[in-house]
């Protein structure tokens, strides 16, 4: 494709954009509650598929979806990505809910489609103008494949992992006392009785 043509589309993609945000805000305000209208999602799907290297696209996932592997990743969504994506993946976490726009639910094909390639370029450099972080730096490379290889699971996410993933998932300092208490008395260990402050007459 010629460098003039890419450019035209790029800019008309860019003026629809600008047109779908404007209707959007005079429909919605400035509410992160807001679904985008389809054509901003059209518009923002097609200029970020022309954002992604054609090399970046192409590279194969150098890491086997081994049961280790995909329980290492799976471990860490949990602690890092569920905030936003849910543990099941569907983009129902409790910050996701809050975001403009919301996050994909990755086991669709919108996203399962993608190649491994272009997986790992969204987790390493992010989404702008998204609440999707870039993570280059914040580990080994390794673990954003292993990460592409648990969206790959996504789909076919049992139960039992679910359960396990909702142990891992980050937790006030209340939260893990009352997890504690749980472990402790689904244990045999009685859970500690609370003390009460002594009663005084006046």
């Amino acid at each position: 494709m010629k460098r003039g043509t890419i450019f035209l589309i790029v800019f008309l993609a860019v003026i629809g954009l600008i047109v779908a945000a404007g209707a959007a805000i005079m429909h919605d305000g400035m509410s992160a509650r807001a679904n985008p209208s389809k054509l901003e999602g059209f518009v923002a799907r097609h200029l970020w598929h022309l954002s992604v290297p054609s090399s970046a696209r192409a590279t194969p996932n150098p890491v086997p979806a081994t049961p280790e592997n995909l329980r290492e990743a799976m471990l860490h969504f949990a602690d890092h990505c569920a905030v936003c994506h849910g543990n099941d993946g569907s983009g129902d976490g409790v910050f996701g809910r809050g975001l403009y726009p919301k996050p994909p639910d990755v086991r669709q094909a919108a996203t399962q489609n993608r190649t491994d390639g272009e997986l790992f370029w969204i987790v390493e450099n992010g989404v702008r103008f998204t609440g999707m972080p870039a993570f280059a730096g914040h580990g080994p490379k390794e673990d954003s494949w292993k990460l592409v290889n648990f969206i790959r699971h996504l789909p076919h996410l049992t139960a039992e992992e679910r359960i396990e993933m909702g142990r891992y998932n980050p937790k006030s300092l209340a939260d893990r006392e009352e997890d504690k208490k749980e472990d402790e008395f689904l244990n045999g260990k009685p859970a500690p009785k609370k003390t009460e402050a002594p009663h005084t007459h006046p």
